[in-house]
C-alpha cells in the first residue's frame, strides 16, 4: 500500500453550512444508472464538488470527461445545504469496501443528514420504465402511493449493499431506487426513469427532457466506463464459479 494514504476519509476543499441534508448517491452498476442520475441531478441543482474521497483501497484511476481531469469519488452540495451528492465513477474492488462505506456514513452523520438514498441499475433485457425501491418497511409502503414498486427480493452487493446494511443500525435512513437498466451500454433512460421517481416522493422538479433526448451523446461519453464495469462483473462471477 502507498505510505501516507490513508484507510479512508473525506478530504473537504472548503467548510460549507448544512442543514440535515437529504443524500442521493450513485455508484458503477448495470446500465451505469447511478453516475448517469447523480451527474444529472448535480447538474440540474447547480450543485457545487465540495470534497473527495482518498483512500488506499481506490484503485490508481482517474477519469476525464471531455479532455477535463477530475476525481473519480467526489461529493457535492446544493448552495442551501440541503442536499448532497456522492458520485463514484470507477469500480470498487470488495477489499476495503467496509472502511469506505463506515466513512461515508460518518461523514452523513457529521452533517446532520437523515437519509441516504441510492441510486442503481439491475441489468436486464428490456428497461420497463418503471422505479423500484428497498426500504425499511413503513418507506417502502409509502413509496408505493407515488407509484415506486417494492422490490419482492433480491441482493444488493458492493457499496450500496455495505451502506444500506449499516444504515439499519445507525441513526440514519437507507433506501435504494432501482431501475431495470441494460446489461452493458449506459442506460440514460433508466437513469431519467429513477430521477422521476425522485420527483414524484421527494416533490423535486428536476427536468430529465435532456437524458432523453442526448442518448448517443451519454452513450459515448459513459461507453468507456460501461466497459469497464462489464469485465469487472464477468471477473467477479468467475471467482465465484
Amino acid at each position: 500500500m502507498a505510505e501516507g494514504f490513508p484507510e479512508a476519509e473525506v478530504y473537504e476543499f472548503k467548510k460549507s453550512e448544512f442543514k440535515n441534508p437529504i443524500i442521493f448517491a450513485g455508484f458503477v452498476g448495470a446500465g451505469l444508472v447511478g453516475p448517469i442520475a447523480i451527474n444529472h441531478i448535480i447538474e440540474q441543482l447547480d450543485m457545487k464538488e465540495i470534497g473527495v474521497m482518498r483512500s488506499k483501497y481506490l484503485p490508481p484511476s482517474t477519469v476525464f470527461m471531455k479532455g477535463r481531469l477530475r476525481h473519480p469519488f467526489r461529493f457535492y452540495s446544493d448552495e442551501k445545504g440541503t442536499v448532497c451528492a456522492i458520485i463514484c465513477e470507477i469500480t470498487l474492488r470488495m477489499e476495503g469496501l467496509y472502511s469506505l462505506v463506515g466513512t461515508i456514513l460518518d461523514w452523513a452523520a457529521s452533517k446532520g443528514s437523515k437519509e441516504i438514498v441510492i441510486l442503481d441499475g439491475v441489468a436486464s433485457n428490456e428497461h420497463d420504465n418503471k422505479a423500484y425501491c428497498a426500504a425499511e418497511e413503513d418507506l417502502v409502503r409509502t413509496m408505493a402511493d407515488r407509484d415506486i414498486s417494492m422490490i419482492p427480493q433480491g441482493f444488493i452487493t458492493g457499496l450500496p449493499g455495505g451502506i444500506l446494511n449499516e444504515c439499519l443500525v445507525r441513526e440514519i435512513q437507507g433506501l435504494t431506487l432501482l431501475a431495470k437498466a441494460d446489461k452493458i451500454a449506459p442506460d440514460p433512460t433508466a437513469a431519467a426513469t429513477l430521477i422521476e421517481a425522485l420527483n414524484r416522493f421527494y416533490y423535486m422538479n428536476i427536468d430529465t427532457t435532456e437524458l432523453k433526448e442526448e442518448k448517443d451523446r451519454l452513450h459515448s461519453e459513459f461507453s468507456e466506463l460501461s466497459q469497464k464495469y462489464v469485465e469487472h462483473r464477468e471477473e467477479i462471477a468467475g471467482m465465484y464459479m
